[in-house]
């Protein structure tokens, strides 16, 4: 397994968001997370990438223990996170904010083609370079988010809700973009509100309820759960 989640529980001061959890994701492999608002989707991500302690539980990525190390550290290992809300750099131009993504490598002509590739794959991103972030649509912000984490070159990829406040066709691209990026060898851990998109890209997924996991399965599997139908996909 690419990365592990043994019995984790995460606390906000005497608040439990997340409780005994376990998670596994295989390398190459698009994990879900889905769930109801404050079900601890976003509290699992924080945790993954270190910017939540765990109250209790291990992680592990890539062979080696994780819990409690920094997120810088936890980047250098090759993991990135697409923050929910996207959280670009507003007053920086869009190759800036690409340029971010890669400032713990060293390898700088490695830093230059990882840009390029972002620019062959995000076409509206090359067009935009020195146009200010915050002056680009939310479906592009989305995709600039997307390809600073690219820049890091990440074995893993946590997404939080990136079809959030999206047009359904913005929605549709992203989906493709995610796609494609995993068929390039990045596992995927999508945590996302649009249960039926989620359940369509991953090949496992987990249910979580107030903080437990209710069920997990094969995604096609739990798209066709009659729970998860009436409960998450309005069927």
């Amino acid at each position: 397994m690419l990365l592990e989640m043994k019995d984790i529980s995460i606390s906000y001061g005497k608040v439990s968001a997340v409780r005994n959890l376990s998670l596994n994701v295989p390398e190459g492999g698009i994990v879900t997370i889905i769930g109801g608002n404050g079900a601890g989707k976003t509290s699992i991500l924080r945790a993954m990438s270190g910017m939540v302690p765990l109250a209790g539980g291990e992680i592990h990525f890539d062979g080696s223990r994780i819990d409690g190390l920094t997120s810088d550290r936890i980047v250098a290992k090759g993991m990135a996170h697409v923050p929910e809300g996207r959280r670009v750099f507003p007053d920086m131009t869009v190759e800036e904010n690409l340029r971010t993504g890669a400032f713990l490598r060293r390898d700088k002509d490695g830093v230059e083609n990882d840009l390029e590739k972002v620019f062959q794959r995000f076409v509206r991103l090359r067009e935009r370079r020195r146009q200010l972030a915050k002056t680009m649509s939310g479906g592009e912000q989305q995709m600039l988010a997307i390809g600073r984490a690219l820049m890091s070159a990440p074995k893993l990829l946590l997404m939080d809700e990136p079809s959030m406040g999206l047009a359904p066709v913005i929605v549709e691209e992203i989906a493709v973009i995610i796609e494609e990026i995993n068929a390039q060898g990045l596992s995927v851990v999508l945590v996302e509100q649009n249960a039926e998109l989620a359940l369509e890209l991953a090949n496992h997924a987990y249910v979580l309820e107030t903080g437990n996991l209710a069920l997990e399965g094969p995604a096609d599997e739990l798209h066709d759960n009659e729970h998860v139908r009436a409960a998450y996909l309005g069927i």
